[in-house]
């Protein structure tokens, strides 16, 4: 599948485990895995922040597999989800860097270029979470107060 906004195709993301069973060698239970979820979720991480923890750190392949939940669905459960999803608040963070960078080198047009490209998929992305209901239907995306989110 091509990218968007260029002719290259890319390379897809990271592989999954092929299997969809529990592995042997996994020592920890879904309860555990839940209550270390809330715990890095309290400190601040994101949902696909916590999934690479998880990964590297404690060994865990497949959060769904082995919890029967995405990540974020047991943040949903533990009252402890963010207002928005993980997706649009990193191109809103990239939408404020790029105008930051914007501020102090007028003359870049590769970057108001980046930053127009930016904002459309935001705004696309925003249309469709409205639909889904990931997103209240009266929220809207402002480039000029859009910093002052954390991180």
């Amino acid at each position: 599948m091509a990218r968007m906004h260029s002719g290259k195709h890319g390379k897809h993301g990271s592989k999954k485990p092929i299997k969809k069973t529990i592995p042997l060698w996994l020592t920890y239970k879904a309860n555990e895995v839940e209550l270390l979820i809330g715990k890095l979720a309290k400190e601040g991480k994101s949902s696909s922040e916590i999934g690479t923890i998880l990964r590297d750190t404690y060994g865990v392949p497949d959060v769904r597999t082995l919890c029967k939940k995405k990540i974020s669905d047991i943040l949903k459960e533990k009252n402890i989800a963010p207002e928005l999803p993980d997706d649009l608040m990193a191109l809103i963070r990239k939408s404020v860097a790029i105008r930051k960078h914007r501020d102090t080198n007028k003359k870049d047009q590769t970057a108001k270029r980046g930053l127009l490209l930016t904002e459309s998929l935001i705004k696309r992305l925003t249309k469709h979470y409205k639909r889904t209901g990931k997103v209240a239907s009266g929220w809207k995306f402002d480039p000029e107060h859009a910093g002052f989110f954390p991180k």
